[in-house]
């Protein structure tokens, strides 16, 4: 590795300290190092050429910013985990410095996670927009607290109409947040299918759905009320009656740069899932 970028939380005071650090143990090292703010996407793309590594250091929600600003390309993540849960972050403070030593060293692995690619079209707007989501895409209802009806067809096919407070379309990575909050099952972290369930629904299907890898699935708001449509929880869009969406696995993956084994995961899951870190 020559070149490693280093992405931290604005918000949380600890983690510019530690941002800091870890430019001083890299630089240390001869290695090449950037510093940025996870919530200045345009000015981590603008860094990311060349780049071997991507450290973030704050929690699950840094990660997804740093997707958003990787995505499509393929520099790998590590992440630093000073939040509560960090599902998808590899490395605690207090061996964050051995930890990257490591992967300095190549001792590290890549895991790579499936992304949902999402083109939207909203009401009497054109042209579509494409986004990606390494967590989920949620279509949900407004300000206004009424049931929003959402016709889904699978494969070109119709599946049904959700009337409730939305839907939630997840990857295997997004199974352990808003989508297990909601009623739906923890897929294996590489699986490459995803997960469809209704939030809240009133008098429509209440189950949840594991869908083929190669599913492609078409959403239609048809509601009174505007709707929300978020990519990832960052990106949130406006969506009147008659935006569509067409969500599909995308060709493009995540890698995470991972120094623990690939059965950490399981390993920890109880503890997460309690909220410990």
């Amino acid at each position: 590795m020559n070149k490693i970028g280093v992405i931290y939380h604005p918000m949380i005071e600890p983690a510019g300290k530690l941002a800091r650090d870890l430019e001083q143990l890299l630089a240390a090292n001869k290695m090449t190092v950037w510093v940025c703010s996870a919530w200045d996407i345009e000015s981590v793309r603008s860094k990311l050429k060349g780049t071997d590594l991507l450290l973030t250091v704050g929690g699950d929600g840094t990660i997804l910013r740093a997707a958003q600003a990787v995505v499509p390309g393929n520099v790998p993540i590590t992440g630093i985990n000073l939040g509560k849960l960090g599902f998808m972050t590899e490395l605690s403070v207090e061996e964050s410095r051995d930890q990257i030593t490591r992967l300095l060293n190549g001792e590290g692995w890549i895991e790579k996670r499936a992304l949902l690619e999402a083109e939207i079209r909203l009401a009497n707007e054109e042209p579509s927009a494409r986004y990606y989501a390494l967590n989920d895409v949620v279509i949900a209802r407004g300000a206004i607290a009424r049931v929003i009806s959402v016709e889904t067809s699978m494969n070109g096919e119709p599946l049904t109409t959700y009337k409730g407070d939305g839907v939630i379309i997840a990857t295997a990575t997004g199974s352990t947040g808003y989508a297990l909050a909601a009623g739906g099952p923890i897929l294996q972290p590489q699986a490459e299918e995803m997960v469809l369930l209704p939030i809240m629904p009133h008098l429509s299907a209440n189950y949840p759905l594991v869908l083929p890898a190669d599913s492609r699935l078409s959403f239609k708001m048809q509601s009174v009320h505007s709707s929300t449509i978020s990519i990832d929880g960052h990106t949130n869009l406006p969506a009147a009656s008659g935006s569509t969406i067409e969500i599909k696995k995308s060709s493009h993956k995540l890698n995470f740069m991972r120094i623990h084994p690939e059965t950490y995961f399981y390993s920890t899951l109880e503890r997460r899932l309690k909220g410990k870190q």
